[in-house]
């Protein structure tokens, strides 16, 4: 076991994100509102 997960992967590459990226998603996040009604499930986005 201990071979197979101590191979490095020369293939993957970490991928920065934008700050603006970041701001998007977390204010989009912020703003969006999910409610449940009689096992329906309705999302809202409070803008």
């Amino acid at each position: 076991m201990e071979k197979i997960y101590s191979k490095q992967n020369k293939d993957c590459k970490l991928v920065k994100a934008q700050p603006q990226t970041v701001a998007f998603l977390l204010n989009y996040s912020k703003s969006l509102k999910i409610t449940e009604a009689k096992g329906i499930k309705f999302e809202s986005n409070l803008n």
